[in-house]
């Protein structure tokens, strides 16, 4: 087997390695052991290592390409370009041996024969034996040639492929892992197209490249062939499902993001012309890529490989995955898949936060998608490509940063000298995007304009550390680093739960210790995610707004109706927190906007009332009975029904704010039940915001019909005190620490325990004022909830208060 030069990929295994490459070994697992469960694989076979080094031994390249190398200065990207062009100039010129060619194109006409065709259609893809390996991700350093048809295109590819193990970012990767150049062999997988030029393609990870969180499975994708979505050259659709319920049978989808999808790479139409690009039609770029079950159908085969991987090595093990649809059967398929390589690595257990300082001001200049969550500053050095910059001269230094179209893994030696790249286009998990995240670079891509808007010389600021936008400022700003070691943390009795507003920070969050989530507010989804006042979104067509009906209209494109576009969004806010803390309990607050916030989302000036003090005026429940409210509010709990019944998120609590009497909480339950909510079925759990006095000195009558109290120390201290927390004039007075506000929660303390019900706090006081969490912890509290940026100083502070230590 040993001097085998082709050999089926059905039968290799991972242990073929060294002889086939870590792409066929991967392959031929799957083929072999996969394929009985439903997981499609195109067929194919393995150029092996063999064949490489046959070729390079008997055509004597082998003493020319170590005099090559030795003459690289790694510090001058200029000599490395010369040498890598002279070594695959010198392989792709060279005479295939018959001997070789021979037994290749014979195993390619019998794939042939197999699909009933004289010459098929296959990918022809390079298959280093140091790819895949823990310690280094070689995604991506050598080539992939795509629509290859033909016995001499077929062999021109194979010696292309060997040319491309010597790449400049190939051989600049290998010698910052220390890899000896001539220790690595080159397979070439030979394949069968799927015809997702007619289709979709893109990539898939059971994991989240963000944050390294290990319960989602995250699917970018794109129309055609996936080489555009790999190559970060489009936007693409950003699809995110949740593993522990997707394997229990329930579709949970919890995110889906439209991609701008403007180019597509499809055949071309002769043998010079393998692949084009063409404009993507208007009606695709409106519309996703995959459809919910096909979504749901890649999210099982993604974690049935993870399975499998994972057994094989006995221990977890994501993969990295790239898949595609066939647009003439409409059939999904597996086409690679792999060992992720980064975030499986990373040690979880120390953590370092990133935070702009808020005193200073700041201009946005510009958004995208962020990569990673560290903040970066320098000035700006625009390149379009190696060869030719925007201005002669423009030489990169080392803490630039680089702005370009597209960030191109050939770059690999300019990105490791920049302190943060910012590109037009692609997206997470593009092969920019993954070598930017193992070099610990700050990435922002997928911003559109960007070449146009920043200026060489300008200096900014680029942050990733505000959810999963990247934000670039004008001008050098500070911000703080601080290290976390979570080891170091005590053990505590008390229950600390999160307050999460983002749902784009969840997953980061979830690494924390914590106990579940004790505020999710839904007012900041309906803020960043839908942005539009609901009623609005019901009834904008009845509007004598023309323009306001045809800005909504344009939001809402793609979903079925008004109604649906309220409710996926909404949905998909509050299950990327459920998931982030499954099975934890999440606390989901309905919606609390005061009508003076209400009136700023788009439309809300047609909809709410002018209020002289909104802060005590129309809010919270009284908003969800109100005939003038009731159905938008019905829009709010067939979300929260959606989530649990039929994403499978048990884990969501639903907490009614700003109550004010016992049997205004009747009314809302009537609403609730007739919008699909009941307190009791399926589970369902109703806590109240203990936030005004009424709601303690009624505690006994509220508690008949609750599961639980959540204490909001803000409002609650605002009217005890009767003053204006949002009133500088009296700023001096606002404590959550004043005796009268510690009585009021003193009682209901012990108001619940007496009833039997839970009891926590949600509000500011505790991540403000550690010896205010330790009060409470005195008094018997249930959970403390706070927000991350406060998390260690009050687990240290009611460690100090469970164990009487004076601090």
């Amino acid at each position: 087997m040993q001097q085998s030069i082709v050999l089926p990929l059905k039968g290799l295994r991972l242990e073929d390695i060294a002889l086939v490459g870590g792409k066929c070994a991967s392959l031929g697992e799957m083929i072999t052991h996969l394929s009985e469960l439903g997981i499609q694989v195109p067929n194919g076979f393995a150029i092996t290592t063999n064949a490489y080094y046959a070729f390079i031994q008997q055509s004597g390249l082998e003493d020319f390409i170590k005099s090559e190398i030795k003459k690289i200065d790694f510090d001058n990207i200029e000599s490395l370009r010369r040498s890598g062009l002279r070594i695959r100039q010198a392989i792709s010129n060279t005479k295939f041996p018959y001997e070789l060619s021979s037994e290749i194109i014979e195993a390619y006409e019998a794939l042939s024969e197999s699909y009933e065709q004289s010459y098929t259609d296959v990918a022809v893809r390079s298959s280093a034996t140091a790819e895949d390996l823990p310690d280094a991700s070689f995604a991506g350093q050598q080539e992939t040639y795509l629509n290859v048809r033909g016995n001499a295109s077929l062999i021109d590819a194979v010696r292309n492929c060997f040319a491309s193990l010597f790449t400049d970012r190939a051989i600049s990767y290998r010698e910052n892992f220390h890899y000896d150049h001539f220790a690595i062999g080159l397979s070439v997988c030979v394949q069968k197209m799927v015809r997702s030029d007619l289709g979709s393609s893109g990539v898939a990870f059971s994991i989240d490249t963000e944050t390294g969180f290990k319960d989602v499975v995250l699917i970018n994708g794109s129309f055609g062939l996936g080489e555009m979505v790999v190559q970060g050259a489009v936007s693409p659709d950003e699809f995110i499902s949740f593993k522990p319920l997707t394997k229990q049978g329930f579709p949970a989808i919890i995110e889906k993001k439209l991609g701008n999808k403007d180019k597509q790479m499809v055949y071309g139409n002769n043998a010079d012309e393998r692949v084009k690009i063409i404009q993507t039609d208007k009606s695709q770029q409106q519309k996703f890529c995959l459809n919910d079950e096909q979504i749901i159908q890649l999210s099982d085969w993604v974690c049935q490989i993870e399975d499998y991987y994972s057994q094989l090595k006995s221990h977890w093990c994501p993969v990295d995955v790239e898949w595609a649809t066939d647009g003439l059967s409409g059939e999904l398929f597996i086409v690679q898949a792999r060992p992720e390589t980064i975030h499986s690595n990373r040690d979880i257990s120390t953590i370092t936060a990133y935070a702009m300082e808020e005193q200073q001001p700041k201009k946005e200049l510009l958004r995208g998608i962020a990569v990673g969550d560290k903040i970066a500053t320098g000035k700006v050095n625009i390149l379009y490509s190696l060869d030719k910059r925007i201005t002669e001269g423009a030489v990169f230094q080392k803490g630039d940063i680089l702005v370009t179209d597209m960030t191109d893994p050939d770059w690999e030696p300019i990105m490791k000298m920049a302190a943060a790249i910012i590109t037009n286009k692609g997206g997470r998990t593009c092969h920019a995007a993954i070598v930017a995240r193992e070099m610990g670079v700050p990435a922002i891509v997928g911003c559109g304009n960007v070449t146009e808007i920043l200026s060489i010389g300008q200096e900014v600021t680029a942050s990733c550390a505000e959810g999963d936008e990247g934000i670039v400022y004008e001008g050098v700003l500070n911000f703080s680093t601080r290290e976390i070691d979570l080891k170091q943390l005590p053990e505590i009795k008390t229950a600390v739960k999160l307050n999460v507003a983002s749902p784009s920070l969840a997953f980061k969050f979830a690494a924390l210790p914590n106990k579940g989530v004790g505020l999710a507010r839904e007012e900041f989804i309906i803020n960043n995610y839908i942005k539009v006042h609901p009623l609005a979104i019901l009834h904008h067509k009845a509007l004598k707004d023309e323009s306001l009906s045809s800005e909504i209209t344009k939001i809402i494109s793609g979903f079925v109706s008004e109604e649906q576009y309220f409710i996926q969004k909404l949905s998909f806010g509050i299950a990327k927190i459920a998931a982030a803390f499954y099975p934890n309990e999440v606390i989901v607050r309905f919606s609390d906007f005061k009508s003076n916030e209400y009136y700023n989302l788009l439309g809300g000036q047609y909809f709410e009332p002018k209020e002289e003090n909104p802060m005590i005026g129309w809010r919270g429940a009284s908003r969800y009975y109100s005939d003038k409210y009731k159905e938008a509010f019905g829009l709010e709990c067939k979300a929260i029904a959606n989530v649990r019944n039929h994403l499978g998120f048990k884990n969501v609590v639903v907490m009614i704010p700003f109550c004010r009497t016992p049997k205004e909480l009747e009314k809302v339950y009537t609403v609730m039940k007739e919008y699909g909510l009941e307190r009791g079925i399926d589970g369902l759990k109703v806590y109240l915001m203990a936030e005004i006095p009424s709601n303690i000195i009624l505690a006994k009558e509220f508690a008949k019909n609750i599961d639980g109290f959540s204490i909001g120390s803000n409002d609650l201290t605002q009217l005890t005190l009767g003053l204006d927390r949002d009133s500088s004039l009296v700023a001096d007075l606002y404590d959550e620490r004043n005796e009268a506000v510690k009585m009021m929660i003193s009682n209901l303390i012990d108001i619940a325990k007496a009833s039997n019900v839970q009891v926590g706090i949600c509000g500011q006081g505790p991540s403000d004022h550690p010896d205010f969490a330790q009060f409470l912890v005195e008094k018997g509290i249930d959970s403390v909830s706070v927000t991350p940026d406060a998390l260690v100083k009050t687990i240290y502070a009611i460690h100090a208060c469970e164990n009487k230590i004076h601090v």
